[in-house]
């Protein structure tokens, strides 16, 4: 028996294209996509890839952190529940080593909601997206997180690279 997912069927043909093919010589932002079910990161992964991005699986906290320290990303998206640490004690951590990498959390339980509401408080603020998301929707969102200015300490803003466009 396989194990069951929220996430709609979809085939990897039907999944958009946002960019062109991607040449070597082309910049691919880094993207961390970390969930305990490995057919979602997987999936995922796979989707960001096809659309450009330079997406890389995990599977639980301690290896996410691992895969970031050789791979730093640009971008973290990880569920909030995952088994020994959580998806937001990952995002608090790879903030604090990598402080310019967007975060964008998910998950498909209503009670992360206290998770979050506690990461806030402790001066936290992170994206959340509700399970199953759409591929569209993904893609979506992680473009326009990717292009939203980092903020310095001093308060100025500073532009993010651009993220992939194919161009």
């Amino acid at each position: 028996m396989s194990p069951r997912s929220n996430f709609p069927t979809i085939s990897i043909k039907d999944v958009p294209q946002s960019v062109p093919p991607i040449d070597g010589n082309s910049y691919r932002p880094v993207v961390l996509v970390v969930d305990d079910e490995s057919a979602i990161a997987d999936t995922l992964s796979e989707i960001l890839t096809r659309s450009g991005y330079a997406a890389m699986p995990a599977y639980d906290g301690q290896s996410a952190l691992e895969t970031a320290l050789l791979m730093p990303p640009e971008m973290l998206i990880t569920d909030v529940v995952l088994p020994g640490m959580s998806g937001i004690e990952l995002a608090i951590t790879i903030k604090r080593v990598f402080p310019d990498c967007k975060i964008l959390l998910f998950s498909g339980q209503a009670s992360t909601s206290d998770l979050l509401a506690s990461a806030n408080q402790a001066g936290h603020h992170f994206a959340l997206l509700s399970k199953p998301v759409h591929p569209t929707d993904l893609l979506s969102r992680v473009s326009e997180t990717l292009r939203s200015p980092k903020i310095q300490p001093s308060g100025s803003v500073r532009k993010t690279a651009p993220a992939a466009t194919g161009s």
